[in-house]
């Protein structure tokens, strides 16, 4: 490929790349209304999706410092969209569940997300999809292995 061949896709991919996720978050913004902030509707995903998990493990998963999970948490627990519960053999450790309403509303707010997603995903054929969702798995892969190469 030539220099500006390259330049000239490096250039797109940016300019999308923007595009998508800024316009994205948007939408599901609304999907998810005031009660909750993008961070805190993902760790609600999270948290329903593995069931229990400690402050340090969404540090870890979501790549941020334990003091920003612990602002998200403490805001969750306060809206009592989260359970705390201490580890009998070890006070130090709080394991994080979703309470009855947090699962509540993770359950009403993933609803309008996926049916969001499902609005413009439909506009795509089958194989259009499935060609799409493997290369952007490829994209996640690369960003991961070059991610754990820096760290």
């Amino acid at each position: 490929m030539c220099e500006k061949s390259i330049k000239e896709l490096v250039d797109h991919y940016i300019n999308v790349s923007f595009s998508v996720n800024k316009i994205a978050e948007g939408l599901v913004k609304e999907q998810i209304g005031s009660d909750l902030t993008n961070d805190q509707h993902y760790t609600l995903r999270y948290i329903n999706k593995v069931g229990t998990c400690t402050s340090s493990e969404l540090a870890e998963v979501f790549d941020v410092k334990k003091s920003a999970i612990t602002a998200i948490i403490t805001r969750m627990w306060e809206k009592g969209l989260i359970q705390r519960t201490r580890d009998e053999n070890d006070r130090r450790v709080v394991y994080l569940t979703l309470t009855d309403k947090g699962n509540e509303l993770f359950l009403k707010t993933e609803e309008r997300i996926h049916s969001l997603v499902e609005s413009f995903i439909s506009k795509f054929e089958q194989n259009e999809i499935v060609q799409f969702l493997k290369t952007y798995d490829k994209v996640n892969e690369i960003l991961l292995e070059r991610k754990s190469k820096v760290e």
